[in-house]
């Protein structure tokens, strides 16, 4: 209770901030979208809860709420910061670039609470469960929710259509969700115009206004163009910090009150206006943003501003782990930061570009001003090739480059040469992030610990040799990096089926938190399993573009649903194998019984289902198997579903090894230990 309220007083300092929407200047109707979404989810997780819960069981049965209500109140703070900036008109020139291209609001701040609400709204329906001493009522209330994670459902627009306004999928949420971004550019462009107009504007602000002018009025590489490098280092309030590392071209700038990093470099500037155009074009909260260029021609060098970034993910977890810290990251932040850096590759892949150099020292991250250490992370890095010919790279960045390239790549580099790339693919990119995966959760540089290095390192490499994950590490997460690092391009998964399995991961560890305890949760079925089915079911052929955040909640919805048949029929596996609870195989009551999520009828309405009605059927048939009986149960004591297959998939919790061994499919009663992914080649 105590986080909702929390939540509650966050909203109110919301709604003090949006008296003054009309004044906000840059991202207005973000803003206004942010917190209407935000209010929308208050009153939703209200209504739930006054239809779920009790308010004299929340010290004892509302437990399971506790940390998605802190993960959602993380949500709404973050957004509440975002909203507090763009309201913040100081510096309006500086804040004009360093926003301009911005779409946190939809692609970072409204995805994570579209993330999120799905989990609060499960946990509410896992509490609701137990809620109430009613017996009638907890198995009518059961066999409803049953019915809700249903396949009729599992279509995006019918669970638009059915769940929408529960889940902030309303074909209302969906239209402004697609038209906020235009109409803040069209705002902002209206803005400018009137500014410039103004007489008090210097001719410097002049210069600079006539620069923002083209580059959001003209978006095609033909029409953007770099502008005089004298509107940058000639203005009065341009000031350099610092070098951002020894020998770099990259340097902190104070400019229009904001700081930015400046990416200072010499050469023939006209090729790479194509490519630097380019860059300036893409905009994702997860890759690190090109704000605008200068070039002086005669000089031939080149400026181009970008935003600051505090430091690489190397040199933060080389700061983070030490004797008495091991592990940099907790398993959450370890996958959220996973979770940032599989979207941003997502957005370059459909952008069909692909990074080729995907390291630590290309992850740029920030803090978020968490309790809980939270990132931003940002991939850097990529593009401008040209560019990087100019000015070498800083030789200390990365002294074994060869640790994070996919074996095609290594093979390719080693019969065409160091400076090939014809073997760089979105597959290649997915094998260096499974190597960066494997720095967050064990704060261990790839091979570090490998007595071969070099040529011969690279040989093992391509013939299957993998890193080794401690036996602590969590086997739903290892399994993924190690389908990311497989040898065959063709077995590695794609981003944004790897974007849904760590979505789906960051669910159960909301719902699990006890996941840091020495024998954690684990998860009934394989994450990866899961999406193997659904990409088989909604991947649309030859579409490499990213689902947008309003799918969100039915990919959560769609696993859901998949994950609870999964276990189901793993449990009648188990059942009818064991041949020991005192029922006959073809028993339809005990199966019943045994099913803790009952199938429903063939014949059914898919619009508006009525479940009530049944209730007397099912009950008839629950205790028609009063007389079942257990391994290891005391005579005469009734057979009831166990406790850790509810309908949310929560943790396995057993009153004993033979029901353990029942209900659990043999690859989940394996330890999870150590081991080469060569197994995989």
């Amino acid at each position: 209770m105590d986080q909702f309220r929390q939540i509650g007083k966050v909203l109110g300092s919301l709604k003090a901030l949006m008296v003054f929407q009309h004044d906000i200047r840059v991202n207005q109707r973000q803003c206004c979208l942010l917190f209407d979404i935000f209010n929308l989810a208050f009153q939703g997780i209200a209504e739930e809860i006054k239809q779920n819960l009790r308010l004299e069981e929340k010290h004892t049965k509302w437990k399971t709420l506790e940390h998605p209500l802190r993960e959602l109140h993380r949500v709404f703070k973050e957004g509440e910061v975002y909203i507090q900036q763009c309201v913040d008109n100081k510096d309006w020139l500086g804040k004009v670039i360093s926003l301009s291209q911005n779409i946190e609001c939809v692609e970072f701040h409204i995805h994570n609470l579209l993330s999120c609400i799905p989990i609060v709204i499960e946990a509410i329906e896992t509490a609701g469960e137990i809620s109430g001493c009613d017996q009638g009522e907890i198995l009518k209330k059961r066999v409803l929710l049953s019915k809700k994670y249903e396949r009729d459902w599992m279509d995006p627009k019918i669970f638009q259509w059915n769940f929408g306004k529960q889940y902030l999928v309303s074909q209302d949420i969906c239209n402004r969700l697609e038209a906020v971004w235009k109409e803040d550019r069209w705002l902002l462009l209206e803005a400018i115009k009137e500014r410039r107009s103004s007489e008090s504007v210097t001719k410097q602000e002049q210069r600079l206004m006539e620069l923002l002018l083209n580059n959001l009025e003209h978006n095609k590489t033909s029409d953007w163009k770099l502008f005089p490098s004298s509107i940058l280092v000639g203005s009065k309030d341009y000031q350099v910090r610092r070098r951002l590392g020894n020998g770099s071209q990259f340097k902190e700038v104070q400019w229009l009150g904001e700081s930015f990093v400046v990416r200072h470099f010499f050469g023939e500037i006209g090729p790479a206006i194509p490519e630097i155009s380019l860059l300036s074009s893409l905009a994702h909260p997860n890759i690190l943003q090109h704000l605008c260029g200068f070039s002086d021609e005669e000089k031939k060098e080149c400026f181009l501003v970008m935003e600051l970034m505090n430091k690489d993910l190397n040199s933060y977890i080389k700061e983070l782990c030490g004797p008495r810290r091991k592990l940099p990251f907790s398993v959450p932040v370890a996958v959220d930061l996973m979770l940032q850096i599989a979207r941003g590759m997502e957005y370059l892949h459909s952008h069909k570009i692909y990074h080729g150099d995907l390291n630590p020292y290309n992850i740029l991250v920030r803090p978020r001003n968490s309790p809980d250490g939270h990132l931003h992370a940002k991939i850097s890095g990529f593009g401008v090739n040209s560019i990087k010919n100019f000015t070498p790279r800083s030789s200390n960045q990365n002294e074994a480059p060869f640790i994070w390239y996919a074996p095609e790549v290594l093979a390719d580099q080693e019969q065409q040469g160091s400076n090939s790339s014809s073997k760089y693919t979105e597959k290649a990119d997915i094998y260096s992030f499974g190597m960066i995966c494997f720095q967050l959760l064990t704060g261990k540089v790839p091979f570090e610990d490998a007595h071969l290095q070099g040529d011969k390192m690279s040989r093992n490499i391509r013939a299957g040799e993998r890193p080794l994950f401690p036996f602590s590490s969590p086997k739903y997460i290892t399994n993924l990096t190690k389908k990311c690092w497989h040898t065959d391009p063709t077995q590695r998964p794609s981003s944004s089926s790897i974007c849904r399995i760590l979505r789906h991961i960051k669910r159960f560890l909301v719902l699990n938190p006890d996941h840091s305890q020495p024998d954690p949760p684990m998860p009934s079925v394989d994450f990866c399993d899961l999406e193997s089915w659904f990409s088989k079911k909604f991947s649309v052929e030859g579409s490499q573009d990213p689902a947008p955040v309003s799918l969100i909640p039915f990919e959560l919805f769609a696993y859901k649903v998949i994950e609870k048949e999964r276990i189901s029929v793993n449990f009648k596996d188990r059942s009818s194998e064991s041949g020991s609870d005192g029922t006959s195989v073809g028993d339809d009551n005990a199966t019943l019984v045994d099913d803790p999520f009952p199938v429903a009828p063939e014949k059914r309405n898919p619009v508006c289902p009525e479940f009530t009605h049944k209730k007397p059927l099912l009950l008839k048939k629950t205790t028609d198997a009063k007389t079942s009986k257990q391994p290891g149960t005391p005579k005469g004591r009734a057979l009831r579903p166990p406790p850790q297959l509810s309908h949310c998939g929560r943790p396995l919790r057993m009153n004993s090894e033979s029901q353990l061994s029942m209900v659990m499919s043999p690859s989940r009663r394996r330890t999870c230990g150590h081991a080469s992914d060569s197994e995989l080649a």
